[in-house]
């Protein structure tokens, strides 16, 4: 038997459910892709772990943590470094609330290019620190980390003298970089690309937003900041290399020098960071084990050292970033700038 609607004026009454408002799903999708990248990550760790003997990790615990203790002291100078940076765009904090809320930071560092990082805007726009400010101090650690990244991986060859003309030449380069950066106008060179329209759009485009970049981050670009922040850049991220030279002590059998580990561990880092897989997963983890062969050590030593150097580096990050990101869910956001 077929149902037919009422009409109206058969004196039907219809009940209306509210349907809720678009904007109000909206306000949890932010919540799900937070669920989703922690249990992305969770999946990521529970991967990598499973490749690494439990035994051998017990054998080698104190390394592992000696290692573990040079990542935190990575993290220190970086902090460092932030909280300078926040002071010198005219906002300073507290030293546990930035240490926080950068740590945070870390949580989505597995992000491409760990863009992800830049979430702990969310934790100063309510202090008057406008978006523009941080995304400043985000581009100018990144391009400082990277030009650090590279003066640590010229180590890599520091042990043959036939590399030394090369090894000086980099060096030369990433110095002319600095300086370029730090007097160059960049904002009037903005201006100059966005108005060349006989460039093809992408390329115009690219340039556009590495000029505008650069101009906004000229106040850290400066000379004085700029040193400052490379030297610091080359001491967090040259502890990480030597942690990694430490645990390279787990296989007594083949010796690297200190240089030769930090520059196979800034080289893994740079080919992981340039692949833009998240975190470098699995980029860093085979150019590390690869370089690790070519110095003599035996694939399962390799695979075992890239793996702890993981887990004490790039995991130990991650899982003080969600504790982090806990810590300040449960106190409100009333930190004042001074």
């Amino acid at each position: 038997m077929a149902l037919r609607a009422a009409s109206p004026a058969a004196g039907a009454h219809f009940v209306k459910f509210p349907r809720p408002a678009v904007s109000e799903l909206l306000r949890f999708v932010p919540h799900l892709l937070v669920v989703a990248f922690a249990i992305g990550c969770a999946v990521a760790l529970r991967a990598d772990l499973q490749q690494v003997s439990l035994g051998a990790m017990l054998h080698a615990s104190n390394l592992i943590a000696a290692a573990a203790v040079l990542s935190v002291l990575n993290y220190v100078m970086r902090i460092t470094r932030w909280r300078w940076y926040l002071a010198r765009l005219g906002h300073e904090l507290p030293l546990l609330f930035t240490a926080l809320t950068y740590i945070a930071g870390f949580a989505y560092t597995l992000s491409p290019g760990k863009v992800g990082e830049l979430v702990r805007a969310r934790y100063y726009v309510p202090l008057g620190i406008s978006v523009p400010k941080v995304a400043a101090a985000f581009f100018a650690e990144r391009l400082l980390d990277l030009i650090s990244m590279i003066f640590l991986a010229v180590m890599l060859l520091a042990s043959s003298s036939h590399y030394r003309p090369l090894i000086v030449a980099v060096c030369g380069c990433l110095l002319l970089v600095l300086v370029l950066v730090a007097a160059l106008p960049w904002e009037r060179i903005a201006t100059a690309v966005e108005s060349m329209q006989w460039l093809p759009a992408l390329l115009r485009r690219a340039l556009l937003s590495v000029t505008s970049a650069v101009s906004a981050t000229r106040p850290l670009l400066r000379p004085i900041p700029l040193a400052v922040g490379c030297l610091l850049g080359l001491l967090a991220w040259g502890l990480e290399g030597v942690g990694f030279s430490v645990l390279a002590g787990a296989a007594p059998a083949v010796h690297i020098d200190t240089s030769m580990g930090i520059g196979i561990y800034a080289v893994a880092v740079l080919v992981g960071a340039l692949s833009f897989l998240p975190g470098g997963l699995g980029s860093t983890e085979a150019v590390m084990s690869t370089l690790l062969i070519s110095q003599g050590f035996a694939t399962g030593d390799a695979i075992f050292i890239t793996l702890a150097c993981r887990v004490v580096t790039l995991w130990l990050g991650v899982l003080l970033g969600w504790l982090a990101v806990l810590s300040l869910r449960n106190q409100p956001l009333t930190v004042a700038s001074q």
